[in-house]
């Protein structure tokens, strides 16, 4: 963006720290340029204009918050360093600008409007944007000299404008200054931005004439109806300076941003988003990231508080402290040590500055017994080799023991730390103290024995990892969005790899182990089922020519049932995802078809539209999702392709938690970050794992339904996922063990979904953006998950001021919060119980897919793939009805109503309230 009113140009950089001056539904505004975008920073922002080069438009987040992104086009002026410049005509430029370096052009020009047209912004609208944002409006005043030139010009932006609004009737627009068009073209524009009403570049108060030449113009925008943007600039970080400006700039009735000068920080508007990313500094240098402890052990508690993990290699260097006023805190996890402790510490000493804390766990990044430490407040005394034992423990804070008590012997190297809080400290026999963990003023750490322990090749806690990390990143508390569970009810789905559909069931051999899942399990189960297909094991040209036909005619079959979505488990199986180069894979490294020439498209793409065309009722919901196959650990590339092509993704991550392994390290997170990709993880491990590598005892798939309850409490940390391969149907003990599960499941409190609906709630995880104001909660970007998650079981819901809120339920000392279908919700806390005098939903095992109010009456439609159960609270003086008729009405004297219904999977439900 061209900063016309300003000839000093003074280059500064700032954290701008979320400070909610505003109320919660005040329009916000945010102008992000740099790399990497932040969903869950820009996503609560009603105006998102960002630099269109910088933003990957096949990502997740920019699906989801795209309504509300704007791309920026300069209009008046073209810089060298873009991609369209060396196509301007020399005729087009009218003169230069030297502030900026660049060429300043001829808008009445018509060949250049057509450039503009067809090869800057229908681009852009082919990249996915659907808005724009028009800056540089008033250039050609560099070139103007005479009222009558500046006219023309003038009467050319308004002309382009209608052009632009002709060929691209959705796009809205949002347009820097160009006050003197305004008359002709404001019943084009969504909003009008400026820049420099109380701060100009470099923090300079904005003149009084000045003000009273831009208050004329915002008179005038204003008495269109059209929201103003008002962009001001500081030099310092200093909170007060930017506070400032958005108080003045609000009082006007405008939408305030305070920004640095390039734009390329998270600045502050009238609502700001809270910061949910955690940087963790891990070394990638021997180890794929998804085999780091770090990612592994550490993503999951995070998650589970509502924070996102966002894996930094330290091999690439320090991040500048200036890029870093987005992440919430950071945590240091090295396995190796780092080549430049010194750099590390005086780093993390710069990070606090900032306001950022750090936590280092299971060491410093370095051996501790060097002076260096002592930048960060902490003592090392070294002792003598027969006082290693450590003869008692003097304090232990109750977030040590989690899963296991710290041993009692230590190193030679002892930490005492200065102006703590000791999470434990050893005494020696020489009465040397040593102490493992504490939380400091620059943030905590956890190493040696008191983080983890490990046993028998398990890695078990010590510290407990919800409470150590919020303590020490002083964490907000948050509304969590949570993946396990809709309406009050958890979340139960079931995905099946495709290998041995081919297998013989061992009690008949005319029967293939596809049949047997077909008739024993799927028809048997009327919940949705996910099944993929391993495409040489079936195809004519595969590795059963012979059985072809046949299994050809079974996958139909299966794909047929109302409870069944197709998905590919690929063409030929890959093992090692890691070994693909330049679109090959040797076929060491996959099954062996013959003639067959790899590909990433065949094995994912190709294989999806032969399962949509050949093999899946053309009437269905197209197939469009991927079970990884072999390690589960698709590289960066394979994900970018998945992305383009708009394909879903699943399995990996390694849940299987039981009674005899009963650690939270045997529980994965939701899915891992490349690039700017996620790859989801399964919610369980399925029966291989179970069976011992398929070795036996066959009916170990049992001991799932351990996992289920394992990570249902005492948290609920997954939702129920069943998962396993076809060959379960060729042995009575795997066919015995499926039953067993399903029949477990079936009876919980669920909501049954297909595989792809539960992969879309995952990825709205990662990129929901929440802002915070005492009780009052806005969230945006929950697309697909539903639910919103308190820690405080004293949680109640003010529904009257709330919206998009259904309803609240309890669920083992938390509060499980329903939302509805919107984009955006606003939650209302109360003090107290949940108001009793308003009907509200306490569970359901189906999905809302409409919320509305007319008058006092309420209007929800359900929609489920199972017979429907639905539980209201409904105090006396509301009064419900269902259409379709409800079978059975079950009311208590606690004002709960339950519907049930039979062959029934669709309601619409009125609730009226005196």
């Amino acid at each position: 963006m061209k900063h016309l009113c300003c000839s000093k140009i003074i280059i500064f950089s700032f954290f701008l720290y979320t400070s909610l001056l505003g109320a919660l539904n005040d329009k916000s505004a945010i102008l992000y340029y740099g790399e990497d975008i932040s969903y869950p920073m820009v996503g609560i922002h009603d105006y998102i204009i960002v630099q269109p080069d910088k933003i990957n438009t096949s990502t997740h987040g920019f699906s989801i918050y795209k309504d509300k992104m704007y791309a920026y086009i300069s209009i008046g002026e073209i810089s060298p360093n873009t991609k369209e410049y060396k196509n301007i005509h020399p005729s087009w430029v009218l003169t230069e600008n030297k502030l900026w370096n660049s060429k300043v052009l001829d808008i009445n020009n018509k060949k250049y409007q057509e450039f503009l047209l067809s090869e800057m912004i229908k681009p852009r609208i082919e990249q996915g944007f659907r808005n724009f944002f028009f800056d540089t409006l008033d250039s050609y005043q560099l070139h103007a000299r005479t009222l009558h030139d500046r006219q023309a010009y003038e009467t050319a932006l308004a002309e382009f404008i209608h052009v632009f609004h002709t060929r691209f009737p959705h796009a809205r627009l949002i347009i820097n200054r160009g006050f003197e068009i305004i008359d002709k073209v404001h019943d084009s524009l969504e909003a009008v931005l400026f820049e420099s009403y109380h701060f100009g570049l470099g923090g300079k108060k904005v003149s009084a004439s000045d003000k009273r030449w831009l208050d004329t113009h915002i008179d005038k925008i204003r008495s269109y109806g059209l929201p103003l943007i008002s962009v001001d600039y500081l030099e310092h970080q200093e909170s007060a300076q930017a506070d400032e400006a958005i108080k003045i700039i609000h009082s006007k009735g405008m939408i305030p941003y305070v920004a640095t000068r390039d734009l390329d920080t998270y600045g502050k508007s009238s609502k700001n988003a809270l910061k949910r990313e955690i940087l963790v500094m891990v070394d990638e240098s021997k180890n794929d990231r998804i085999n780091l402890s770090a990612h592994q052990y550490g993503a999951l508690p995070l998650e589970y508080a509502g924070y996102i993990q966002k894996l930094y290699d330290i091999n690439k260097g320090l991040p500048e402290i200036e890029r870093m006023g987005h992440y919430a805190g950071v945590v240091v996890w090295l396995d190796n040590y780092y080549e430049n402790p010194k750099a590390l510490l005086e780093w993390i000493i710069e990070l606090h500055k900032s306001g950022i804390k750090t936590a280092f766990v299971d060491n410093f990044g370095s051996s501790i017994n060097y002076k260096s430490l002592a930048l960060l407040g902490i003592d090392t005394v070294d002792v003598e080799e027969n006082a290693k034992n450590a003869k008692e423990i003097i304090l232990k804070d109750k977030m040590i023991g989690y899963e296991m008590q710290p041993s009692l012997v230590i190193g030679s190297k002892y930490l005492q730390p200065k102006n703590a809080q000791p999470l434990i400290i050893y005494k020696d026999e020489n009465n040397l103290e040593h102490v493992p963990a504490a939380l400091t003023p620059w943030g905590g750490y956890a190493v040696d024995g008191a983080f983890m322990i490990k046993l028998n090749e398990e890695n078990i806690w010590v510290v407990n990892p919800f409470e150590f990390f919020i303590k020490a990143l002083e964490l907000k508390p948050l509304l969590v969005p949570d993946t396990t569970t809709e309406n009050g009810n958890r979340l139960l789905f079931s995905h099946i790899d495709g290998d041995g559909i081919m297998n013989r069931a061992e009690w008949n051999p005319n029967l293939f182990s596809g049949e047997v899942i077909l008739k024993e399990i799927l028809q048997r189960y009327k919940i949705p089922h996910s099944v993929s297909v391993i495409g040489a094991e079936i195809d004519a040209q595969g590795l059963f020519p012979e059985l072809s036909a046949d299994l050809i005619s079974l996958v139909k079959e299966i794909y047929a049932l109302e409870n069944v979505e197709g998905a590919t488990h690929t063409f030929t199986h890959p093992f090692i995802w890691g070994m693909i180069e330049n679109d090959t894979l040797d076929e060491k490294y996959r099954l062996k078809v013959k003639d067959y020439r790899f590909s990433i498209d065949r094995e994912i793409g190709e294989s999806l539209k032969e399962i949509n065309t050949k093999l899946s009722p053309l009437d269905k919901p197209k197939a469009n999702t991927v079970f990884w196959s072999g390690d589960c650990a698709p590289t960066q590339e394979v994900l970018k392709y998945i992305y383009e092509n708009g394909i879903l993704n699943i399995n990996g991550g390694d849940t299987m938690i039981s009674n005899t392994t009963p650690w939270l390290t045997y529980i994965a997170p939701i899915g891992i970050e490349r690039g700017a990709y996620y790859q989801i993880y399964t919610g369980a491990q399925n029966e291989n794992i179970y069976t011992n590598n398929w070795l036996g005892p066959f009916w170990g798939f049992k001991k799932v339904v351990q996992t289920f309850k394992l990570t249902n409490t005492p948290r609920r940390l997954k939702p129920i996922d069943i998962y396993y391969h076809i060959y379960s149907g060729s042995k009575r003990a795997s066919l015995n063990a499926l039953k067993y599960v399903f029949d477990w499941a079936i009876k919980e409190d669920v909501l049954p979904i297909f595989t792809s609906e539960y992969i879309h709630k995952a990825m709205d995880f990662y990129t929901v953006s929440i802002a915070n104001e005492e009780n009052r909660w806005l969230v945006s970007g929950m697309k697909s998950l539903r639910t919103l998650r308190a820690e405080d079981a004293d949680t109640a819901v003010d529904i009257y001021n709330s919206a998009g809120v259904l309803g609240i339920k309890h669920i083992q000392e938390r509060a499980y919060i329903h939302l509805d279908n919107s984009a955006e919700h606003l939650i209302a806390l109360s003090a107290g119980e949940d108001v009793l005098d308003r009907a509200y939903l306490i569970d359901a095992n189906a999905e809302v897919v409409k919320n509305g109010y007319s008058g006092a009456s309420q209007n929800i439609s359900f929609r489920g793939h199972v017979d429907l159960k639905l539980r209201f609270h409904v105090p006396k003086n509301c009064k419900i009805a269902s259409v379709a008729h409800a079978d059975k009405i079950v009311a208590d004297m606690n004002d709960e109503i339950v519907l049930y219904y039979k062959n029934t999977k669709q309601a619409d439900i009125n609730v009226t309230c005196k």
